[in-house]
């Protein structure tokens, strides 16, 4: 009797070791798959039971959180949504999330390990941080500049300080209230339904998710192509190019909207934007030299990130010489987002050196304590100073004297660049009307702002369409901003 006595004590022992084996399985080293099984509702119920943590635009939040008294209980809101929807993205409880409430969800939600004093402790008691706050680098100002010169018009307009990378404007138009897809109701589902089946694409972030043809702005990449490969050694010279020039190995006969385009210097054809005059020059240049200038400038580059991901700009690395020709000049195969030319523009005004661009100026915990700041990436220099400075002075010229005319601040130096993409079978489709600039207080050595501005559709005839009628009021708008940003008076209008 005793022995059956011990035996079963042994076995029950034994069965009580298993089981404590397999709790500790299941809690150390499945807990992860387990909690990442899309039949769990517990790691969807803690997520949403405390508020979400903000985002901050100039230290006040554009999000916040409302108790809805469900299981899942803390829903998203957003002040002044469409507004700052290319920015935010959305957070949804049906729908995920997307753009920065995506890049930043680990210290929104709560759940990244910077957050916990112990993040070993907190893995092991499944224990939920209070979430922490996401600073951004937008200028309000400079947002609302951005969103009332696009007013209901299909575009996008990125703003950058030059010397620092920071993102001061993010505008996608039309927007969205991203409000709409919180929660769980119907009604969410209704609203998905509508957004993204809407023609006009609200929730496409046009600044920085769609690369465009970038049509004449193009050339101001190939003209710093053209100097530093000194294809071109004085602006001023004749660069003895017909009108029409007839595209390497081909019959197309390529020609100008205006006139004083033959033989033109690289200065007048940058403030004319003669298609010949550059075409030729791409021409000449050729694809190797061509392709390495656009990619120090950030084209073919798939790893760019704001922190969230940004649509790659191309510029073709197997192309004949006819096709380097149209690319040149920002057609053919090449593309652009907004934000990529925003880089550009800012390269030039910052003398030839390219700080990478960032959004989030910081992140910090519940306390207010700061575990990160914006990205310590090095600059790079693009091109020389002296290059720069020769850009600068035709990018000058053009506003001054060509068809940026329309973004001249009084008391402002501005350098700015037109263009006007066809897209579409036969190009039959409304030409995208762009416009790339900086400007300068004429009593400052720094640039205060550097800007893009694609336009896709205006309420103008096809023939009035351009970067300088269209998109370039839109950037004065943003410089104008800035300028009063930084102290300076600026008229409101010319």
């Amino acid at each position: 009797m005793t022995r059956c006595i011990r035996q079963t004590a042994a076995l029950c022992a034994l069965l009580l070791v298993a089981l404590l084996v397999n709790a500790a399985r299941v809690q150390l080293w499945e807990a992860g798959s387990y909690s990442a099984n899309a039949a769990n509702r517990r790691a969807a119920l803690a997520r949403y039971a405390q508020p979400r943590g903000p985002v901050l635009v100039a230290g006040r939040p554009v999000t916040g959180s409302r108790d809805s008294g469900g299981r899942l209980r803390y829903e998203r809101t957003y002040t002044d949504g469409p507004l700052y929807a290319p920015v935010t993205g959305y957070a949804s409880q049906l729908y995920g999330t997307s753009l920065l409430e995506r890049a930043e969800d680990g210290i929104l939600a709560g759940t990244d390990d910077r957050l916990a004093t112990f993040p070993w402790w907190d893995r092991i008691i499944r224990g939920h941080r209070p979430p922490g706050s996401v600073a951004t680098s937008i200028d309000p100002a400079l947002q609302r500049a951005a969103f009332g010169a696009l007013g209901r018009r299909k575009g996008a307009v990125v703003a950058l300080e030059p010397r620092s990378g920071r993102i001061l404007a993010l505008a996608s138009t039309p927007s969205y209230d991203p409000t709409a897809l919180s929660g769980n109701g119907t009604s969410v589902a209704a609203d998905w339904r509508r957004l993204t089946g809407a023609a006009h694409r609200p929730m496409l972030d046009r600044a920085v998710e769609r690369a465009y043809p970038p049509g004449s702005v193009f050339k101001v990449v190939t003209a710093v192509a053209a100097l530093e490969s000194r294809t071109v050694t004085d602006i001023e010279a004749p660069t003895d190019t017909p009108d029409p020039y007839t595209l390497p190995g081909t019959a197309t006969r390529l020609g100008n909207s205006v006139p004083g385009c033959r033989n033109a210097s690289l200065k007048d054809a940058f403030r004319l934007s003669c298609n010949t005059v550059f075409a030729r020059l791409g021409a000449r240049i050729g694809l190797h030299t061509m392709a390495q200038v656009a990619e120090r400038f950030g084209f073919n580059d798939r790893r760019l990130r704001i922190p969230f991901p940004v649509a790659a700009s191309t510029f073709g690395t197997t192309m004949d010489a006819s096709q380097v020709a149209q690319s040149a000049i920002g057609q053919f195969d090449t593309t652009a987002t907004p934000l990529q030319m925003a880089m550009v523009a800012s390269a030039v005004a910052n003398g030839g050196i390219l700080t990478p661009p960032y959004l989030v100026d910081a992140v910090t915990n519940a306390r207010g304590t700061t575990l990160d700041t914006g990205p310590q990436r090095p600059a790079r220099q693009v091109m020389s100073p002296a290059v720069a400075g020769q850009l600068q002075e035709l990018m000058v010229d053009a506003v001054a004297h060509g068809s940026g005319r329309q973004a001249a601040i009084d008391g402002a130096t501005v350098g700015g660049k037109t263009g006007t993409a066809q897209h579409g079978v036969r190009n039959e489709g409304v030409p995208y009307a762009w416009f790339v600039s900086w400007a300068r207080a004429q009593d400052s050595a720094e640039p205060s702002v550097a800007v893009a501005v694609v336009v896709e559709d205006a309420s103008t005839d096809r023939s009035d369409i351009s970067g300088g009628s269209v998109a370039a009021p839109v950037a004065r708008a943003v410089m104008a901003a800035a300028l009063r940003r930084d102290g300076h008076t600026v008229p409101p209008s010319q």
